[in-house]
């Protein structure tokens, strides 16, 4: 049987992660504007910290860049590049060293081949490709299952090849959060931060990291609700 989107019930299960994702999404936001007003006590950017970090590792070869934008740090394999954003690479504030940190945290990941990091980007390919198939699919099954026996098939095949998009979102978490870990770690090490803004980079680090939580959530909720769908149209 066919339902209008607007009236399918299936959209409810899907509320408990949009509730988590805003919740983890201003919890982040918060914390990243409280800890960008302080000041580290050191005086080290995030720049310098990132430069530092990398060099007692003994990485070599990788580039330490600002990036427009606000909360868009990453660390890029491909271009072998820890971009930060304007807020974090030349600021002297917890929230700079502490992202700063943990981006060089996916370096060291790299380099010491840390096993879900390189499952991760393995099957990056995998996830792209499945995302750009999956809602088609699915969307020709409910369109076309009323009129055509067999074709609600397309909606279970569509759903486990969304199946994808959940693997590769629960394979991020380790890969965060040892990422955070290794951030830490480091900062304790050199000493750039005092034992109260370690607590306080932790708290940072710690909010950031929900944010992969709520997304794993709401990928997983999505994966159930295209199951009920799924089951409904064969």
């Amino acid at each position: 049987m066919f339902f209008p989107l607007w009236l399918d019930w299936t959209w409810l299960i899907l509320i408990p992660a949009f509730i988590i994702t805003i919740w983890a999404q201003a919890r982040v936001s918060s914390a990243y504007k409280k800890y960008s007003a302080i000041p580290a006590q050191s005086g080290v950017s995030g720049r310098e910290f990132a430069q530092t970090m990398l060099r007692q590792n003994g990485v070599t070869g990788v580039t330490v860049r600002s990036v427009p934008g606000n909360m868009t740090d990453h660390f890029d394999p491909r271009s072998q590049t820890v971009n930060l954003s304007e807020g974090v690479y030349a600021k002297h504030s917890i929230a700079a060293v502490s992202i700063a940190a943990h981006e060089c945290g996916h370096v060291l990941q790299k380099e010491k081949k840390y096993g879900p990091m390189r499952v991760r980007n393995a099957i990056v390919p995998v996830v792209n490709f499945a995302t750009k198939l999956a809602f088609p699919l699915i969307l020709i099954g409910i369109l076309f299952s009323a009129r055509t026996p067999g074709m609600g098939v397309l909606v279970d095949i569509g759903a486990w090849v969304y199946f994808a998009v959940v693997i590769f979102q629960l394979i991020t978490l380790p890969v965060e959060f040892n990422a955070s870990k290794r951030a830490m770690a480091n900062i304790s090490a050199s000493g750039v931060l005092t034992a109260q803004e370690q607590t306080e980079a932790k708290r940072m680090l710690n909010a950031a990291a929900m944010t992969y939580v709520a997304a794993m959530l709401a990928s997983f909720l999505s994966f159930l609700r295209l199951l009920v769908l799924s089951r409904r149209n064969n």
